[in-house]
C-alpha cells in the first residue's frame, strides 16, 4: 500500500518544469476525447481519458492504460526513482480523483496540475480567464 493519498499538486508552470528537468516524466492529459481534441490540449500529451463518451463512467481501464504507459513500472530505475506522472484535466478535479486511483493501485511519483487546462470559471462563466496551462501561455495544440 502506497503511504500517500494524493497525488502532488503543481501548478501549469511547475508541471511545465519538471517536464524539461525530467525528460522521462508523462504529461497524461486525462479529460474526454471531445475536450482534447476540439478544446485543446497541452503540446506532447498523452491521451487517456479519466471518465469519457458516450457512458460518462470511469474508465475501468485508467490504471491498466497509465501502467503501459509507464512500462509496467519499469521507468522505476532505483538510483533515480520512478519517472513523473503529470496528470491534467480542465480545471484539476478530475486528475486529483485520478490521480488517487494510481496512488491506491500502487504508482509512485503521481502528480496532478491544480489548475488544468483551463482553470475555474471566472464571474461569467468562461474558462482560462483565471488560471489553467492555457492562461499561462504554455504550449498547446488543438486538433
Amino acid at each position: 500500500m502506497n503511504d500517500q493519498t494524493d497525488p502532488v499538486a503543481l501548478s501549469p508552470q511547475q508541471a511545465w518544469e519538471l517536464m524539461q528537468q525530467d525528460p522521462r516524466s508523462v504529461l497524461v492529459d486525462i479529460r474526454s476525447t471531445m475536450e482534447y481534441l476540439f478544446v485543446g490540449h497541452p503540446k506532447g500529451a498523452v491521451h487517456v481519458p479519466w471518465i469519457d463518451e458516450p457512458d460518462w463512467e470511469v474508465n475501468p481501464n485508467f490504471v491498466t492504460e497509465i501502467r503501459k504507459l509507464m512500462l509496467g513500472g519499469v521507468a522505476c530505475a532505483n538510483d533515480s526513482g520512478c519517472a513523473p506522472v503529470i496528470l491534467i484535466c480542465r480545471s484539476g478535479k478530475r486528475s486529483l480523483e485520478a490521480g488517487r486511483a494510481l496512488l491506491d493501485a500502487g504508482l509512485k511519483n503521481v502528480y496532478h496540475v491544480d489548475e488544468g487546462f483551463e482553470g475555474e470559471l471566472d464571474e461569467e462563466h468562461h474558462r482560462s480567464t483565471l488560471g489553467g496551462w492555457r492562461f499561462h501561455g504554455l504550449p498547446w495544440e488543438q486538433c
